[in-house]
């Protein structure tokens, strides 16, 4: 990246582009939906019986409601495209609550809940796609050199390098003038060393500096302080880089007891109750649409081959591990002739317990629908790290450091997982250690569109076919 003499660009012009933008497209998707779902005379009735004035002033006015509830971070350096994706869902959920229960306080209800339905989806999709195009623009634009953010790093170790190595990257639009310490111990020579740490008040007044990031030990609390004051009284970021990162090198919450900061080890998006409740209505709605529509077919048709090719009944139960390492009764249709082995041994990839039917069956993932019961009832979600017998959740949490991290959320149908090459029979601790990584990784980066995407997969997996389930 060439940085261009314009620092800023048209960066204090970017967050009313994003709202003016935001508002055009929610006004122009409302016009031309409407436009498309009556005929031009129904069209011309619909836009005189509407009350159409407070309603486009509305439409607006619980934007900025909403914009002040839900900030909108496009232009934040660091932001990836799935948190994009999550935050401008929510923002569209949360303003369609809104409007709509304003255009019915106030009477205007002319519109059918079908055609706001599509509406809603509509604009949902629109949306989604213009913050996401405005957010490839932004990063085109800071490439080119502007709009770009000056840093200096305080310390020259590893911490100060594996700081450099990670804002360099062009995309985020950062300008790293180099690094301050009494003795320059920099193993990466990009990095510029810029003097003591005497100098660095001086320095970063000359050159308009935006932002610090502190890589000092804590021995050094007095030069620490020191540059806070300094920060603060001069509009510049201060960013502390702690200690502990040299051992603890993963995502950390930060919390407060008062005055006094926690920092928990392992974020949990699940934690929040807004992100439970959001989960545990999509369980309900989703499994609920499964058991009406598909399962009474299925249980109908194999139902029936079960209990003609082999004794027993059509829905197998066996004990699992949930929530909290709490045990619960987990549904199935059964695929195997009745054995007294199945709650302790695993299925092999030749198996004589498995029916002709079971075989199909488990290959496709029918077996499985019955569990759309344990997900209604709360036990289970669609998605989450898969439940394992009593057996093996003793066998692997002796063998596998910390594995019972994976139990502090509900256990799922499917998971990231099983869409990232982990599904069926784990031969080896090797194996389970991979599938172990993947069901943390799930926990600490959960959102509502990752659920979506793992459905969405595990669907086309499913269409395709994978020889590692038998």
């Amino acid at each position: 990246m060439e940085l261009t003499g314009k620092k800023d660009g048209l960066g204090y012009l970017i967050k009313w582009i994003i709202r003016l933008g935001d508002l055009l497209v929610i006004n122009f998707t409302l016009i031309l939906l409407s436009k498309l779902l009556f005929a031009d005379d129904a069209f011309t009735s619909f836009i005189n019986n509407v009350r159409l004035v407070e309603t486009l002033l509305l439409v607006n006015l619980v934007y900025f409601v909403v914009a002040s509830i839900i900030p909108i971070n496009l232009s934040s350096n660091i932001i990836f495209f799935d948190k994009i994706v999550h935050r401008s869902f929510s923002f569209i959920s949360l303003y369609f609550i809104l409007l709509t229960a304003a255009m019915l306080l106030l009477g205007i209800d002319r519109i059918t809940w079908i055609d706001w339905s599509v509406y809603y989806i509509g604009l949902s999709i629109i949306y989604i796609i213009w913050h996401i195009t405005v957010r490839i623009i932004l990063k085109w634009y800071r490439s080119k050199g502007y709009n770009y953010k000056r840093i200096v790093i305080i310390g020259s170790g590893n911490r100060a390098t594996d700081v450099f190595n990670e804002l360099k990257s062009s995309d985020y639009g950062y300008k790293i003038l180099g690094a301050f310490d009494e003795i320059p111990n920099l193993s990466n020579p990009s990095i510029n060393y810029l003097g003591t740490l005497s100098q660095v008040e001086k320095y970063c007044i000359e050159n308009k500096v935006d932002e610090i990031y502190c890589t000092l030990p804590n021995s050094e609390e007095s030069v620490i302080l020191r540059l806070v004051n300094f920060s603060e009284r001069n509009m510049i970021r201060f960013f502390l880089v702690p200690e502990f990162y040299e051992y603890i090198k993963r995502k950390l919450i930060l919390n407060s007891l008062q005055s006094i900061p926690v920092i928990g080890i392992r974020p949990e998006p699940l934690q929040l109750v807004y992100n439970r409740v959001l989960k545990r209505i999509f369980d309900i709605i989703f499994s609920s649409i499964v058991l009406i529509s598909v399962f009474p077919v299925i249980y109908i048709i194999f139902g029936v081959i079960i209990k003609l090719t082999s004794r027993g009944s059509i829905v197998f139960k066996q004990r699992r591990t949930g929530l909290q390492g709490e045990e619960f009764t987990c549904y199935k249709f059964r695929t195997m002739y009745v054995n007294d082995k199945s709650d302790s041994l695993t299925t092999q990839q030749v198996d004589p317990r498995i029916t002709p039917i079971g075989k199909f069956m488990r290959r496709t993932s029918i077996d499985e629908l019955p569990q759309f019961f344990n997900v209604l009832i709360g036990n289970m979600s669609v998605v989450g790290p898969r439940p394992h017998m009593i057996k093996q959740t003793s066998l692997y949490n002796g063998l596998i450091d910390k594995f019972m991290i994976r139990h502090i959320v509900k256990p799922g149908i499917t998971g990231w997982a099983q869409i990232s090459g982990y599904r069926g029979e784990t031969k080896t601790i090797k194996q389970m250690e991979g599938r172990f990584r993947r069901d943390v990784w799930y926990i600490e980066n959960w959102s509502f569109m990752l659920d979506i995407k793992i459905i969405v997969v595990t669907t086309l997996q499913l269409l395709r076919g994978d020889k590692n389930v038998y």
